[in-house]
């Protein structure tokens, strides 16, 4: 059964579609390869996609076969997509021009590699150097509770928007992670959840909490059965009309009560991902635990989250740097001087007036900013 929120066929290749040393055809057999060496359909629709640009740009210049591309075409396109500019007058993020350079180096490796060119043009293309980012948001135990109360919980579909929520923000899972879950994946008594095929193929299992399996029970006596068609496919998660979700229409769902609940960042699924690992990490778990729970490959990808949690780090700052907080810090010989001077004899008990005050806080000024020896500044 199709998606809700699909956005349908993709659009055809430019060029002869019946060439069969064309752009057209060729890409076609090239996503049929990399299917059948087990690749994720998600990465072949987006190589399919990155190709789609490169042989619109060639197609404008005259160049409508893979055999006919030259390094020098390349570099000029490289060249291109990094002045390129969008509708909106920015231009392409490095990871985006490095996504599709990908595409364009595996695509003629495996022309090369199938003789179907007699050489690679693009071996020796050099891609950009991908930005390292954090994520741009994440939301507080505070702002999370706020978002997760946006749901109509009079209305079915409330309470199912309900559940989803709870379950991204207690398991951390990806969006198609969640669209992909089916009945029997939620183990009520084990309090897990099996994800199915995540990114990169590769399966899981992670804790999910309390709260949210109790939001997902309530879903699935009180809603699921007005939805779920005859025969019923199994999904965990439906549409009013029995339908599983589109990764597209979960995001939107997402970004539209993190809008109304007026915390003021921007995000939508992966903005649960990130919160959830922030703040275990700030609870003190162990940073193999969290990458364990997100299915994160390499360690690295994960450690970005003891950058973005800054809780212990402000604790340290607060405790060893002497201008973190508001309150005056001096030095042994300034508190020495002031304490003098405030209860020397020639005070005599009495309140200071306006004017010594005034000399005592300059004198301070002085001695903080007096030459050290070898006439510098301290």
């Amino acid at each position: 059964m199709p998606r809700r929120g699909d956005r349908g066929i993709p659009q055809p290749i430019v060029g002869d579609q019946a060439d069969p040393r064309g752009f057209p055809v060729l890409v076609a057999t090239f996503c049929d390869a990399m299917g059948a060496r087990g690749l994720a359909e998600t990465t072949i629709s987006n190589r399919r996609r990155m190709l789609g640009f490169l042989a619109e740009w060639l197609a404008d210049r005259g160049v409508t076969r893979p055999a006919d591309v030259t390094k020098p075409m390349l570099d000029r396109y490289q060249r291109w997509l990094y002045h390129y500019r969008k509708t909106d007058g920015d231009p392409l993020t490095f990871r985006s021009q490095h996504a599709r350079l990908v595409a364009v180096r595996a695509f003629f490796k495996w022309a090369a590699r199938q003789n179907l060119i007699l050489y690679n043009p693009a071996s020796e293309l050099e891609l950009p150097r991908v930005e390292k980012r954090l994520p741009k948001a994440v939301l507080t135990i505070g702002e999370t509770e706020m978002v997760l109360a946006q749901p109509n919980l009079e209305h079915p579909g409330g309470l199912r928007d309900r559940a989803m929520l709870e379950m991204f923000y207690s398991t951390g899972m990806r969006r198609m992670e969640l669209a992909n879950l089916q009945l029997f994946d939620v183990d009520f008594d084990r309090r897990t959840v099996f994800v199915r095929q995540g990114k990169g193929r590769k399966d899981r299992m992670v804790p999910v909490g309390e709260r949210a399996l109790a939001w997902v029970n309530r879903y699935l006596i009180d809603v699921r059965p007005r939805w779920a068609p005859v025969p019923d496919d199994n999904w965990l998660f439906l549409t009013h009309d029995g339908t599983p979700f589109s990764p597209s229409r979960l995001t939107q769902m997402a970004r539209n009560y993190i809008k109304a609940s007026g915390v003021g960042k921007q995000g939508a699924c992966h903005l649960f991902r990130h919160t959830m690992a922030t703040l275990m990490l700030e609870g003190g778990a162990d940073i193999r635990h969290i990458q364990a729970m997100l299915g994160h490959v390499r360690l690295e990808t994960t450690e970005i989250y003891t950058q973005v949690s800054i809780r212990h780090l402000q604790q340290i700052h607060a405790a060893c740097h002497p201008g973190a907080s508001n309150e005056l810090n001096r030095d042994d010989d300034t508190q020495a001087f002031l304490d003098q001077a405030l209860h020397s004899n020639a005070v005599d008990d009495a309140a200071m007036s306006k004017e010594e005050l005034l000399a005592v806080l300059k004198q301070e000024v002085d001695l903080k900013n007096r030459p050290d020896a070898d006439g510098d500044r301290a």
